[in-house]
């Protein structure tokens, strides 16, 4: 199958990959030419404006950083709307429900269906095809899309309609983002007080404190002090906003959402928007006088 892709960033570039290891033939654009020139190298074709990925291929899948970036390259000028052969957007950003919908609206005028299919997993995932992949678009245009998506990762139906799948990716990543915080501090405190943090990881994964970040992200990236996870700290902040407006217009109360956004943001404003968001355990390190790095818990300095 002939596939566009606009957007080959840290997700978007594996998961490009992904689709040519499968077979299909790709044609990408992105605003970065060096992603861009190495999946030319992979055999990928290369247009210069998603108005041209448009205009070559039926179905194209977008991976890009923002809500804003979305309407640009969906409806804005020169945009996938004003291609000639264009049929649906697969749509694997995250951007909240309130941007999908527009979206859709959008491109509907145009003759064109959205397909919300934001994932999970990280880059790793992405590179590996075990992704969860949350799907919310018409049956019909979920038939095209599932066996495409079904070689990044499992799909999982949660909804009829653009905009619902972008709920379930916003409830996972806040998720995401209170076991990373929380569990930041519960390591922190723990070396403060003398602990091993490798052992304190290895209990809390065999006890009732297991979570994604102790599974994952801590003996990944932050006991070995790598911070390489693979998404940015800034974009973590910018789904817990979209999560809170969410809540918001739904009426959600927020107390516990409300304290892990104020720490993103903190540690945001710390680290800088490009920070591996697995450092955000650093200002409660700097805090405490602590690292928690694997072999070494001593007092910082």
């Amino acid at each position: 199958m002939e596939i566009g892709f606009i957007g080959v960033g840290n997700m978007g570039l594996p998961m490009s990959r992904r689709l040519l290891a499968a077979g299909h033939r790709l044609i990408v654009c992105d605003l970065d030419p060096t992603r861009v020139r190495q999946l030319a190298d992979d055999g990928a074709e290369t247009v210069a404006t998603p108005g041209a990925v448009g205009d070559r291929v039926e179905t194209i899948f977008t991976s890009l950083p923002s809500p804003a970036a979305l309407e640009a390259v969906t409806l804005g000028p020169d945009g996938v709307s004003s291609g000639k052969r264009a049929r649906r957007v697969i749509d694997t950003s995250t951007v909240g429900p309130q941007t999908s919908r527009r979206v859709a609206a959008g491109l509907a005028t145009a003759g064109i269906a959205l397909i919300d299919a934001p994932v999970s997993g990280g880059a790793g995932g992405a590179t590996s095809g075990t992704l969860a992949v949350m799907v919310a678009a018409a049956a019909d245009e979920r038939d095209v899309a599932e066996p495409i998506l079904s070689e990044l990762g499992r799909v999982f139906t949660v909804g009829d309609e653009p905009g619902m799948g972008q709920v379930m990716k916003l409830a996972n990543n806040y998720l995401a983002a209170t076991a990373l915080a929380a569990t930041s501090e519960a390591i922190v405190y723990g070396v403060k007080a003398g602990l091993d943090p490798s052992v304190m990881i290895d209990v809390l994964n065999a006890g009732s404190g297991r979570n994604s970040a102790t599974v994952d992200k801590f003996p990944r990236s932050v006991l070995p002090g790598t911070f390489d996870y693979g998404f940015a700290v800034g974009l973590m902040c910018k789904d817990l906003r979209l999560f809170a407006s969410s809540a918001e217009d739904l009426g959600v109360p927020q107390w516990i959402a409300s304290a892990v956004r104020n720490y993103w943001q903190f540690s945001c404003d710390q680290l800088g928007d490009d920070a591996d968001f697995t450092r955000i355990v650093q200002p409660l390190e700097a805090w405490a006088g602590v690292e928690a790095r694997a072999h070494h818990g001593a007092p910082a300095g």
